[in-house]
């Protein structure tokens, strides 16, 4: 059998490194480079694309999207990390423990397939299960509180917070409630409305809370706390990527932090609080399961490989 081929188109950036490295010692597939003086040659990167059977862009929006018109074989697969395509009409959303893991199987048929944003990662799993079960009503009005490492915003915040670029240590943005990542918070939740984000940025590199709070009194089915923390288990059985802490490991915690999954595809889920209030929090690195680690997840998916190959 031919070694399956990998081309990633922006190799050099943030997600692309991280990528790379990920697949670097893999013997199961082949990494095609470009040279670097042809990076922004049109031609050269069509041609790497068309001979390829996987390419990944880890490209900003709007040049993601032109890069997909470089593409005209149709046997070749295209996984996307930026969010030019998450909501797009053909693509498939990267997700594949979405929807008890049937997603995996769309994921494993695609040609186009979207990586999911690393807030919509945390919030889509801990909500998208609830309003599946009932618990949570589609037009309930719902709100997410995230930080995120510096190493979410790319290069230019990289450099901002590791050359002295700024000495905040604790950064909100996106103030105006216009957040690109909003869509598809809303698409792959069921939910009516688009959620009240409020997301920051910390000074430290890797690693990420979301937390979505949930008054469990004002909900129409009431649901307790152990409803909630079930119907996450419940959701994500079998997952190796995935795990959903007990209450009582939940309640052992006397705190938690956002760097303990660096570096690998894991993403924890919890429920504190009580029968009246809840606090859904998910942990991961928003450059593992957050954006690299998803990648190659899907990319081993949709090459029928190993799916923890590199992970």
């Amino acid at each position: 059998m031919t070694t399956p081929t990998v081309f990633i188109d922006g190799e050099a950036g943030t997600t692309g490194l991280q990528i790379a490295d990920r697949l670097r010692d893999r013997s199961d597939l082949s990494v095609v480079s470009i040279a670097p003086d042809k990076r922004k040659d049109a031609g050269a990167r069509a041609e790497m694309m068309n001979a390829a059977n996987v390419v990944i862009l880890c490209l900003p929006d709007e040049a993601a999207r032109e890069a997909v018109t470089l593409v005209t074989d149709p046997d070749t697969v295209i996984i996307d990390a930026s969010s030019g395509h998450r909501v797009s009409d053909g693509w498939t959303y990267g997700f594949p423990e979405m929807f008890d893991g049937e997603q995996r199987a769309k994921i494993k048929a695609s040609k186009r397939i979207s990586n999911p944003g690393c807030f919509p990662t945390g919030f889509i799993s801990m909500v998208q299960p609830l309003v599946r079960a009932g618990l949570l009503p589609p037009e309930a009005p719902v709100s997410v509180n995230a930080v995120s490492g510096y190493s979410g915003g790319g290069k230019a915040l990289i450099a901002e917070f590791e050359d002295g670029g700024t000495a905040d240590n604790y950064r909100i943005y996106s103030m105006a409630q216009g957040h690109k990542h909003l869509p598809e918070m809303k698409s792959y939740t069921g939910l009516s409305h688009v959620p009240m984000f409020t997301p920051a940025v910390g000074r430290y590199a890797q690693g990420m809370i979301v937390e979505v709070p949930l008054m469990l009194w004002a909900m129409p089915a009431k649901p307790t706390r152990a409803a909630i923390q079930a119907a996450l288990e419940s959701a994500y059985v079998g997952e190796q990527f995935v795990t959903v802490a007990s209450l009582g490991q939940a309640d052992a915690l006397a705190g938690l932090e956002p760097e303990a999954c660096n570096n690998t595809n894991k993403i924890e889920l919890f429920v504190f609080g009580n029968d009246q209030e809840a606090r859904l929090v998910a942990r991961y690195d928003n450059l593992g399961k957050g954006a690299s680690g998803a990648a190659v997840q899907n990319l081993n998916i949709v090459l029928g490989l190993d799916e923890a190959a590199g992970l």
